[in-house]
């Protein structure tokens, strides 16, 4: 203990933080562990982090699945939700959750990869997915299912997907052509599609924390960013970037995830309660997704802090033509069969 403690003090203050954050919390999930079950004085604590605001389609969901987990549980369960980053921040949030400092996450598809391999990225190619429902036929069949088994070895199970929507590009100068791309600051996801894409545009590539963005923003460290309207709305990003293009270019969703050894330490009757509320809160989550991005790109416009421009067939085809070569790239880490699943081996049509 007493090298533990010196270890912590020679860390800078945010990793320290971070470090004493999870020891305590993993010594809380071990107690909890070790506690007999039937002690129905105690209730079980789930801590449920995430990296976006409680305004979202995620973040209202996570807040449904809190309400139905205690009700149906007759308070032998309690959720405790930690919305836009507050525990934890994009790159940090699924090590927490292997180590048991939470129990609870629901991270973008990108983020898997380093897990379950790189056929989670799959979901990043730009164009792959026409509508929502071509979304959901993906992840709600095999190839969803499959996924999220492999990442059961690492200690963390797959409970549901959940949707957020077609992503939007915003910079400070106006994105129509991919000319426009050249040389801009562009932050996107950790993922080596996402990069790949951002270079056959011909941008500078930036990796960061949702979290960090606004500040990079305003500063001008960063030109621009892909993320979801409701995303760019409840984060402020509108406030501090001048032109959006309506592009739909890419599908942003999440997967519900829960640290396996706790979720299998459960009672029965509490794990069957807690997968139907989840359910439930997952049918809620998808089904206000696409009108919350909807709303937020309304008031994004009537805003009148930046110009929204809604991308024409041709310029979507402009851009369309120069992200092919993606496709091939990403088959050095996506696998044929995944590519042939979702009929992603040659691209989406021109």
């Amino acid at each position: 203990m007493i090298h533990t403690r010196h270890h912590i003090a020679t860390q800078p203050n945010a990793a320290r933080r971070t470090l004493t954050r999870w020891i305590a919390a993993g010594i809380a999930v071990a107690a909890l562990m070790g506690h007999d079950a039937a002690n129905a004085q105690t209730p079980i604590v789930i801590q449920f982090s995430h990296v976006v605001t409680p305004d979202t389609a995620k973040g209202k969901a996570a807040l449904r699945f809190k309400e139905l987990a205690e009700s149906r549980t007759s308070g032998k369960v309690r959720v405790e939700i930690y919305p836009n980053s507050q525990l934890y921040k994009d790159r940090e949030e699924l090590d927490a959750l292997r180590l048991g400092a939470v129990q609870m996450i629901a991270p973008s598809l990108s983020k898997l990869s380093g897990l379950g391999g790189g056929d989670f990225e799959v979901f990043d190619l730009p164009f792959l997915f026409k509508d929502r429902s071509a979304f959901r036929a993906a992840v709600d069949g095999p190839v969803g299912a499959s996924l999220l088994k492999k990442l059961e070895p690492h200690g963390v199970k797959g409970l549901a997907y959940w949707d957020n929507g077609f992503k939007v590009f915003s910079a400070n100068r106006p994105l129509q052509s991919v000319a426009d791309f050249k040389a801009l600051k562009v932050r996107v996801q950790a993922s080596r599609v996402l990069v790949t894409q951002m270079k056959a545009l011909g941008a500078q590539v930036s990796v960061s924390p949702l979290a960090n963005v606004y500040e990079a923003l305003r500063s001008g460290q960063l030109d621009g960013q892909e993320n979801t309207p409701t995303n760019i709305e409840t984060q402020r990003l509108h406030d501090v970037q001048r032109h959006l293009t309506v592009s739909n270019h890419g599908y942003l969703a999440y997967a519900v995830l829960v640290n396996k050894p706790f979720w299998d330490k459960l009672p029965p009757d509490i794990r069957i309660a807690l997968e139907g509320a989840l359910q439930d809160a997952s049918v809620f989550e998808n089904s206000i997704a696409s009108s919350e991005n909807s709303k937020a790109l309304d008031r994004i416009k009537s805003s009148g802090k930046l110009t929204v421009h809604t991308a024409t067939p041709q310029e979507l085809n402009q851009w369309r033509a120069a992200l092919l070569p993606v496709y091939k790239e990403a088959q050095g880490w996506i696998s044929v069969e995944t590519l042939r699943s979702l009929n992603a081996l040659d691209g989406p049509p021109l």
